[in-house]
């Protein structure tokens, strides 16, 4: 293999990972109803252990935050001991795992909260076709605004699900405040009206974010933590006109804190809001001097490049890791990437193993 960017080691903050490939968290939805993470789990993250550092799919960390059929939990001693499973089983092929802490706010339903309207910083309806309930699909409802007095809870919540992570044995965590949901919602001026401390100028809507990342620093240590941000996505209804101030904002806040890395997704396969010029790796370099990861429809070709000229330390990749569990041996090798796969069989918990584990590794390897 000639020299390659994504094969070189990387220290981060004290943790030697063997390449600069990320699995990308990506909701796989076969926890079933408890959310307890199974054998089938273990198995789903050990086949893809090959990359240098492994981030969990979203987990939420309440029954509030729940907002997806069969995802995991991280607010039971069940659930904590079920993740145990999964990262002895990265550990054991000398991979290091972070767990992913979610809550859907207003990207939710009442059919998942007993017939009670789902939470967010403002009344404002996801704009968007349906959302898949424990009932079947269903459109969209109006989320109740939280009152001032109930954000206490959600970051204790934050805070509990850190030391339930630690107590599974991940090496650390990713607070999870891109892609529309709770954190996200309250960051950005389209889905965040509040008039109270945690809403108005980008300082206050920052308010809820940096208070989480303060009770998950110390339930563990800054450089244990991580944050997703999304500032040029569209998914979920979001894009706010003032998205370039909120991010750079948000990403020196997080610089100031010591957080361990900077999850950006900055591709745009995920959805563009076309507010204006997308926020680049380059952007984010400069507000932020820790561990910067780039993700979102990245290929061989272009994760390389990245990390060749230091816009990013590390990739993530999502797709291609779901149907070529070997990707980085495939990546080191120049072998072909599986193209085959069925979209319908990637989040239906009930399927098991059909389109999760049976994605055989490349047949031509010597």
């Amino acid at each position: 293999m000639t020299h390659s960017n994504l094969f070189t080691p990387y220290d981060m903050v004290g943790t030697t990972l063997k390449n600069r490939i990320v699995l990308a968290p990506m909701t796989r939805a076969r926890a079933g109803e408890s959310r307890i993470p199974n054998a089938l789990m273990a198995e789903y993250y050990a086949q893809r252990a090959g990359a240098g550092l492994l981030i969990t799919e979203a987990t939420v960390v309440s029954e509030q935050g729940i907002g997806w059929v069969d995802s995991p939990g991280i607010y039971t001693e069940e659930q904590a001991e079920g993740w145990k499973t999964v990262t002895d089983a990265a550990h054991a092929a000398g991979t290091p795992i972070i767990l992913q802490f979610w809550h859907c706010g207003r990207a939710s339903h009442s059919a998942f909260h007993g017939g009670r309207p789902p939470v967010a910083p403002s009344a404002i309806k996801l704009e968007g076709d349906h959302i898949h309930t424990p009932e079947g699909p269903k459109p969209y409802e109006t989320p109740r605004a939280l009152e001032t007095d109930e954000i206490p809870a959600i970051v204790a919540d934050f805070g509990r699900a850190t030391e339930l992570a630690r107590a599974a044995g991940f090496d650390g965590v990713e607070v999870h405040a891109a892609n529309g949901y709770l954190l996200n919602q309250f960051l950005e001026s389209k889905t965040n009206h509040r008039t109270d401390r945690y809403g108005g100028s980008v300082e206050k809507r920052y308010r809820l974010l940096g208070e989480v990342l303060e009770a998950v620093a110390n339930a563990w240590s800054p450089e244990r933590v991580g944050v997703r941000l999304s500032p040029n996505g569209s998914f979920n209804d979001m894009g706010s006109p003032d998205y370039r101030e909120t991010f750079d904002y948000t990403a020196r806040q997080l610089d100031t804190l010591g957080i361990g890395y900077l999850h950006l997704v900055d591709g745009l396969a995920f959805g563009f809001h076309e507010l204006g010029e997308p926020v680049t790796l380059e952007e984010a370099r400069d507000a932020f001097s820790g561990t910067l990861i780039g993700s979102c429809g990245y290929d061989h070709e272009t994760a390389e490049a990245a990390v060749g000229r230091g816009a990013a330390d590390l990739i993530a990749f999502g797709r291609p890791f779901i149907n070529n569990p070997d990707l980085p041996e495939r990546f080191a090798n120049g072998w072909p990437l599986n193209e085959d796969f069925d979209m319908a069989t990637w989040y239906s918990g009930g399927i098991g193993a059909k389109g999760y584990t049976d994605f055989p590794p490349y047949e031509g390897r010597g």
